[in-house]
């Protein structure tokens, strides 16, 4: 069977769409998804956003295979084939969009794949457009919770190129490219929503 699952999507696709709400521009466009895994966001959040021809991407093939299942059944005519990418790549096989999104890929992934996320978002996004990115992060301000902590451990346990990022050095990668951090959303489980437009 091709369809994946993944529990989390259940509990955190309602709140990133009430925020997509507010952070999407109304008129519509091309939304590439970076690191769509399962599926089950993009099946969900395209039909939410109707007005948006939303493009999944994935660099494993079984997620892919995943992504394409979940579309057969349950995706609009806006839900388009996904397509292979690694975010860590100097070439994209997409050049444009008018909005990008990515879940939970930034600290289950080497850093040059959320360097190549930005270094994209700075080349392909028009002045304004957004790139939100959800995930847990530690924030120098803030105290990391332990469970974050944890997840951190197991994360570097598993693949010590993985772990939760900095968010210091996620606005750090924005600025470089052309980005400026315009909000910052608190979600469930100690994650957030982060709102980079280009400048």
């Amino acid at each position: 069977m091709s369809k994946q699952h993944a529990p989390a999507t259940q509990r955190n696709r309602e709140p990133i769409r009430k925020v997509l709400e507010t952070e999407l521009p109304g008129d519509g466009g091309l939304l590439l998804e970076i690191g769509a895994g399962t599926g089950e966001h993009a099946v969900y959040l395209s039909k939410a956003f109707p007005q948006w021809q939303w493009q999944p991407t994935d660099p494993d093939p079984d997620a892919l295979a995943s992504i394409a299942a979940w579309r057969d059944e349950e995706g609009g005519d806006n839900l388009l084939e996904p397509i292979q990418l690694d975010a860590s790549g100097a070439e994209w096989p997409v050049d444009r969009a008018d909005a990008m999104l990515c879940v939970n890929m930034t600290h289950i992934s080497p850093r040059a794949a959320s360097e190549g996320l930005f270094a994209a978002a700075g080349r392909m996004l028009a002045p304004g457009a957004p790139l939100l990115i959800y995930g847990p992060f530690l924030e120098a301000d803030v105290e990391t919770t332990q469970s974050n902590l944890d997840f951190d451990a197991s994360l570097k346990a598993r693949n010590p190129a993985w772990g939760l990022r900095e968010l210091a050095w996620i606005d750090e990668l924005a600025d470089a490219n052309g980005l400026a951090r315009t909000a910052r959303h608190a979600m469930p489980a100690n994650n957030l929503t982060l709102v980079y437009r280009k400048t």
